[in-house]
């Protein structure tokens, strides 16, 4: 019996070290047999969109995000309301998201090359790659093999999405009951380099922190200034770039941002209160940003395994927007 035991663990680690085991059933080449032209498909939707208005790159990477934090990344953002239901693409944080176009385009292709094939959450992920890659960042190797979710809840999204307001404790809980590290979320926060945000997400910080008309003392005050000339009391319409003079292109700015307390958001300004986000942070600015781009890559493989649907769960959409 014990034998028995030792081989069965010695199979096991065996086909781990030879690669046959796949976290959660993804892999790297998935539709290699099935579906080989599925990475160049996606990669042009992506640059027939992205390269004429590269702000689209922002959202698309936030709705991978969005999508992963909620049900897993299953293309649940994706789905529209039903008239008995409302889908988590209707919850306030996602109301900003936009590129659903680029997923429809590289769905509509692939479905007229290898039709019934290819995931809507599968696309999302490329897309999301493709999209920084595009505008200057890193590249990676997304591992495939999802299945797409049947079920969208508003609820859930206003539930579970992390929000600019979220001290470090809450971040911590939020990413670490997902599966994700402090390391994966510090280097995950550096996508705010990219795109822009409404003033109502950060305007407490200026105008009423503690609900008694004060300032955050944890944001630079000429930086406060400077953003009260953009942004009123209660403002609910205008946006502010989120990496100055760099929203569009993906880079290492946000941690300098960061170090010099000028972060939009709470959930920017708390990595400045953990030892270990902090020294990231620090880290960076150090070395010029010398590790964060194969960090990232890293951390979007380990957001993209959150909770994923294979094999026989879920489906294959023929339309990203509806469930078949």
């Amino acid at each position: 019996m014990a034998t028995l035991k030792f081989l069965s663990i010695f199979i096991i680690y065996f086909a781990i070290a030879l690669g046959f085991v796949n976290s959660q059933g993804l892999e790297v080449g998935f539709y290699k047999k099935t579906c080989p032209n599925v990475e160049k498909i996606v990669k042009k939707a992506v640059v027939d969109y992205v390269s004429i208005a590269p702000t689209l790159a922002a959202p698309l990477l936030r709705m991978h995000f969005h999508d992963c934090f909620v049900r897993g990344c299953d293309g649940s953002v994706l789905l529209n309301s039903t008239k008995s239901n409302q889908a988590e693409k209707d919850a306030i944080a996602n109301l900003s998201l936009r590129g659903f176009q680029v997923i429809d385009a590289a769905k509509s292709a692939l479905e007229q090359q290898c039709p019934g094939v290819v995931s809507c959450a599968d696309i999302l992920a490329l897309v999301a790659r493709d999209a920084v890659s595009l505008i200057n960042g890193p590249t990676w190797q997304v591992p495939l093999g999802r299945r797409d979710g049947r079920v969208s809840i508003l609820s859930e999204a206003t539930r579970n999405l992390p929000t600019p307001f979220d001290n470090f404790t809450t971040l911590k809980t939020r990413f670490g009951s997902l599966g994700l590290s402090v390391k994966d979320l510090v280097v995950l926060s550096g996508g705010h380099t990219l795109g822009v945000s409404h003033c109502f997400s950060f305007g407490s910080r200026m105008y009423n922190f503690t609900g008694k008309g004060d300032m955050d003392p944890n944001m630079d005050k000429k930086y406060i200034a400077q953003l009260k000339t953009k942004c009123m009391p209660n403002d609910v319409t205008t946006t502010v770039e989120m990496d100055p003079g760099h929203f569009k292109t993906f880079d290492t700015d946000y941690y300098t941002l960061v170090s010099k307390r000028r972060g939009l958001f709470v959930s920017d300004a708390t990595l400045l209160t953990n030892k270990q986000t902090k020294a990231y942070v620090l880290a960076q600015l150090s070395s010029s940003g010398s590790t964060f781009f194969e960090d990232f890559g890293v951390s979007m493989v380990n957001m993209g395994k959150i909770g994923v649907l294979t094999d026989k769960s879920g489906e294959i959409r023929k339309k990203c927007a509806f469930i078949n």
